[in-house]
């Protein structure tokens, strides 16, 4: 688990879906430890430089896959807060409404729900993290050339989860005394994204007066 939600109440948490695990032993696992570490001292502009002598591409991957635990865990404690009836569209306020599409099963865009909008892109993003073609877990496999992309559009998917949350369910994070779990956790997710250029500006654009105030 993530050092960040280490301290999430356990009672207040429904998972919307498997956490993925990385392999203990293996060197993606030291890599998380190596962050873990580095997280542990507060310092997130250290904490998510790519180590010396370690695979960009790697780095990206453990990332990716501590931030999908962790967005997971996080809007799993405000499930029962975001439905049907309360969130009819998914949103992240009144100017960015985003619509559905994965490209092979959902070719056109369509409209839905903010549940059902976060089951489809979690249940996508973790089809992308379990596949071996793509996020490699074996030492000496090599990640796909397009990997960087297909990194990007998960980060930017996930991205999507984390503004909602915030313009819609922030008060329920508050209620629930998570707030300060959720503002560490995407403080740490724009600080990765921002040091690889891996969501481009105008998709931050719902965030964009609370990333300014933390990248400061």
């Amino acid at each position: 688990m993530s050092f960040f939600l280490s301290g999430l109440r356990a009672s207040n948490t429904k998972t919307v879906k498997h956490l993925k695990k990385i392999p203990e032993g293996s060197h993606q696992h030291d890599m998380m430890k190596h962050a873990a570490a580095t997280l542990g001292s507060g310092n997130l502009k250290l904490a998510v430089q790519l180590p010396d002598g370690e695979d960009l591409n790697e780095w990206i991957a453990v990332n990716t896959v501590d931030f999908f635990n962790q967005i997971n865990m996080l809007y799993g404690t405000i499930t029962a807060h975001c439905t049907t009836e309360s969130c009819p569209v998914m949103s992240a306020g009144p100017k960015y409404e985003y619509h559905w599409a994965d490209g092979t099963t959902v070719k056109k865009p369509i409209k839905c729900s903010a549940p059902k909008y976060i089951d489809y892109l979690m249940t996508w993003v973790q089809e992308q993290l379990d596949d071996e073609n793509i996020f490699p877990s074996k030492i000496g496999v090599s990640f796909p050339r397009n990997f960087i992309t297909i990194a990007k559009t998960i980060l930017k998917r996930l991205f999507r989860v984390y503004a909602h949350v915030y313009h819609a369910h922030f008060q329920h994070v508050i209620d629930l005394t998570e707030e300060a779990h959720l503002n560490t956790s995407f403080k740490h997710f724009i600080y990765f994204v921002h040091e690889f250029n891996l969501i481009e500006k105008r998709e931050l654009s719902p965030m964009q007066e609370l990333i300014e105030k933390m990248m400061r």
